[in-house]
């Protein structure tokens, strides 16, 4: 029997040697271990042994179980590494070959115009506020010091929801929502946000379009700081060299009021067709807020005072990057928009 186990012994090394697929490799597993294979047929003859011949034809056993264990799987291992270096080279890649430019997006000229602005108050102590854009009458007008059939409502004819309910013309409810829940506190905030007033869809003028307004309420809040603030501001958008003036105006809400020109970055404000040969370029409106807006906030305008301002962020980008027409800014042409 010793020798009928050293023959199998035989046979199976070389024939799992020759094999090259796992299935084959089962298969013969089960040929020389499973409960049919040659060695249960040699197994079952050992009753018939004595006590010692049992022992030694025992240990012959195991001997060649453990000898076809490692056996196959060695060879399992050379099969499978075989499959992974035919894998590998059907998957060749040839790195000589030029690579595949994948196209990335960018963000939208606004969206880069309105995080500059907030880089910048931020970076000055402010906070941002965000707030509806469908509102009531009495935060967009009323409470701005514009009240029912007041002439300066012409200048911001909107779309109205019902009597009373609108969409906003400006940012500026977002500053008394947050000047009512302070509660008198000190405020420093900036309000980016989308606005809509019924005006002319042309070259410089869209019904609507992004605004980004400023308020400032403390006790010591003066005009000189507001002139400070703006022309760091023009500087960090159009360049260290600018310098800013103030021109008498008027808005319900704050007063004074100016409109705040930047000296022209195109012609360093010698005159050239951007600044329609003046030599500056008309940017925002600003203006120290109103008692009333403040008291009707419930603020006591004997203690508080503060400063408002108030920009269009596609004015600003027009003017950065030399752009003629509004309405690119909202026809979604890949052309344009990969400028930037």
């Amino acid at each position: 029997m010793v020798e009928n186990l050293t023959q199998l012994q035989q046979e199976a090394s070389q024939r799992i040697t020759d094999v090259k697929t796992i299935n084959q490799l089962n298969e013969f597993k089960a040929y020389y271990l499973g409960k049919k294979s040659p060695l249960q047929e040699i197994m079952s003859q050992m009753k018939n042994l004595s006590l010692e011949e049992r022992k030694i034809l025992g240990q012959q056993v195991n001997q060649f179980k453990d000898f076809i264990e490692e056996l196959i799987i060695f060879q399992r291992q050379k099969i499978e590494q075989a499959m992974v270096e035919t894998k590998l080279a059907q998957d060749k890649i040839d790195v000589t070959l030029p690579g595949r430019n994948n196209l990335t997006g960018t963000l939208h000229p606004l969206t880069q115009t309105i995080q500059l602005i907030e880089d910048f108050f931020v970076g000055l102590g402010y906070k941002i506020e965000e707030g509806l854009e469908v509102e009531e009458d009495l935060y967009n007008f009323e409470m701005l010091n514009i009240p029912k059939n007041h002439p300066a409502r012409d200048m911001q004819d909107t779309f109205y929801i019902t009597d009373s309910i609108l969409l906003r013309t400006h940012t500026s409810p977002v500053q008394i929502h947050t000047l009512l829940r302070e509660k008198g506190k000190p405020v420093k905030i900036i309000c980016p946000g989308k606005v809509y007033r019924r005006d002319d869809d042309d070259a410089t003028h869209s019904h609507q379009f992004m605004q980004i307004e400023g308020l400032v309420v403390d006790k010591k809040a003066t005009m000189a700081d507001l002139k400070g603030t703006l022309a760091l501001l023009m500087q960090h958008l159009f360049g260290k060299d600018r310098e800013i003036r103030f021109r008498p105006s008027f808005f319900p809400f704050t007063e004074p009021s100016v409109e705040v020109d930047v000296s022209c970055f195109k012609c360093n404000g010698k005159g050239c067709p951007m600044c329609k040969h003046t030599g500056w370029i008309e940017i925002l409106g600003a203006g120290m807020v109103h008692p009333r807006v403040l008291e009707m906030a419930g603020y006591d305008s004997k203690i508080y005072q503060g400063f408002a301002f108030g920009l269009g962020v596609e004015r600003v980008t027009m003017l950065r990057n030399e752009i003629d027409d509004i309405r690119h800014f909202y026809t979604n042409d890949i052309r344009f928009l990969h400028q930037f």
